[in-house]
């Protein structure tokens, strides 16, 4: 099954040499699931020509906020209404999340509350996941046609369903620990609070879902929509 995976952002260039970008990083927590990948840098304005080009599409995180003026994101969330009226199947990571939120009518905003940063702890329909998160902005009102099956205190609506149409979640479950750590050292430093990173860092290395979440992206784009 071909995934486009839908690049809307890049990872620092001092953390790529040895993490890569952020379609390697999907390409890897998917590998051995039956799935192949192609890449499209929307950021850079490269867009598939047809919903239909691969068969399923994957939205990565990103540093832009969906709610600001950026040229591509008006043609994406554009994709994204397509994508979602064709019936194929779509996941959004992160920004990924928020952005097809906002394409379907929900409301995103940066969280008065802060970040989230590191391993955290969700609730997954009475299931305890645990991803690494790195954000600020939220999904602050989800669309009518979404369901939450994912929350936490912090973060309300941490993954939504769209009936079969959508899967999507807040956290990053492509993000290693090593490059959680990685981003505290070239990204965190007088953007997230010393005391958030010093809790995050104290949690690095402990198991997580993210194998569990993985099997979860692929089921929903395999699962049978005949």
């Amino acid at each position: 099954m071909l995934i486009g995976i839908l690049q809307t952002g890049q990872s620092p260039d001092a953390l790529r040499a040895g993490a890569g970008d952020y379609p390697d990083m999907f390409a890897r927590l998917l590998a051995g699931r039956g799935l192949t990948f192609r890449t499209y840098h929307v950021e850079a304005m490269d867009f598939p020509k047809d919903v239909h080009d691969c068969d399923g599409w994957l939205i990565t995180g990103s540093r832009h906020g969906a709610y600001e003026d950026h040229p591509f994101i008006k043609p994406l969330e554009a994709f994204i209404r397509d994508v979602y009226a064709a019936r194929v199947p779509l996941v959004g990571i992160c920004f990924g999340h928020q952005i097809i939120a906002q394409a379907l009518g929900g409301k995103v905003e940066r969280f008065a509350e802060g970040w989230s940063i590191g391993p955290t702890d969700y609730d997954f329909e009475g299931d305890t996941v645990t991803m690494n998160a790195w954000h600020r902005d939220q999904v602050t009102g989800k669309p009518a046609a979404a369901t939450r099956v994912g929350t936490s205190p912090f973060c309300e609506n941490a993954a939504l369903v769209y009936g079969d149409r959508a899967f999507t979640v807040q956290a990053h479950p492509e993000f290693t620990d090593d490059f959680v750590d990685g981003l505290m050292r070239t990204r965190g430093k007088g953007l997230v609070p010393d005391d958030l990173m010093a809790a995050a860092a104290a949690r690095l290395g402990a198991s997580n879902s993210s194998s569990a979440i993985a099997d979860r992206i692929a089921a929903f784009f395999k699962a049978n929509r005949n």
